[in-house]
């Protein structure tokens, strides 16, 4: 008898909702310039008060059922921000290994993913990470494990991410409507550690240039590790004109010369 698997067969069931993962890696916050959070952050997301990067760099263990594991390295990047006065952090970056995962994040919850390279080495208890797209290694964390930090192993964050399909015929516009959407992240860590002699290096690349969004000053470093839990919900509808001229970070577009910070300033 012949197949067809261009059409769902018989899968595998299992409990609609969150994902379950494990992890292990780094999470960061630095401080950038307040220009660069200004002209980052779409409406109707609202900056807080410091400018600040939240990032992780972490191998993840995704156990899609109970027999199938999906082991991939991923690198998120948001800036930190309220919706309604809720904090979370607006995602703009998202890179990691495979294409179905990929894929799924783009399409179903609106992630800026991208298919990139991950690295991670580790000697004694310096942690050393990188992700590479296109032959560039843009990014690159590394710092050494230190002691246990006193804050919580579980707790919920949230980030904040645009679902939209682009117009066929009218560029900048969108076909249907564009979701403002959240993705919750139930955290249930075994181990959180303070690292020291942090360090993140930019790299520029044409292709995923966070080189632009300069680090000032790293004002928390820690490796993590266990266990996630990850889904989303969608928020509320908004206009496509407010996260157009952000939906190029989504694409490699290394023609694209960006925006003018200190005109924009002076406007």
């Amino acid at each position: 008898m012949s197949k067809l698997r261009y059409v769902q067969g018989p899968v595998e069931t299992r409990a609609p909702g969150m994902l379950r993962n494990s992890v292990y890696g780094i999470r960061a916050t630095y401080e950038t310039d307040r220009e660069v959070i200004d002209a980052l952050l779409p409406k109707p997301l609202v900056a807080v008060e410091r400018p600040e990067i939240w990032l992780q760099m972490v191998h993840v263990s995704m156990h899609v059922t109970e027999t199938d594991t999906v082991e991939i390295g991923a690198l998120t990047t948001g800036v930190n921000c309220t919706y309604e006065g809720a904090p979370g952090a607006y995602c703009f970056h998202m890179a990691m290994e495979g294409e179905t995962v990929v894929t799924s994040g783009r399409e179903r919850f609106g992630e800026p993913k991208k298919i990139a390279e991950t690295h991670f080495e580790r000697n004694g208890d310096h942690l050393r990470a990188t992700c590479t797209r296109h032959g560039i290694t843009y990014f690159e964390i590394e710092g050494t494990i230190g002691e246990k930090v006193d804050a919580p192993l579980t707790f919920e964050e949230h980030l904040f991410c645009y679902k939209g399909m682009p117009a066929i015929d009218r560029p900048g516009e969108f076909d249907g409507d564009v979701f403002l959407t959240r993705l919750n992240w139930q955290r249930n860590y075994s181990d959180r550690r303070a690292m020291t002699g942090g360090k993140i290096t930019l790299s520029d690349s044409p292709f995923d240039p966070l080189a632009d969004i300069p680090v000032r000053r790293i004002t928390d470093m820690q490796y993590v590790e266990g266990g996630t839990a990850t889904g989303g919900i969608i928020l509320q509808k908004v206009p496509g004109e407010w996260i157009a001229p952000h939906w190029v970070g989504r694409q490699d577009e290394p023609r694209n010369v960006g925006v003018d910070l200190g005109a924009r300033v002076a406007a």
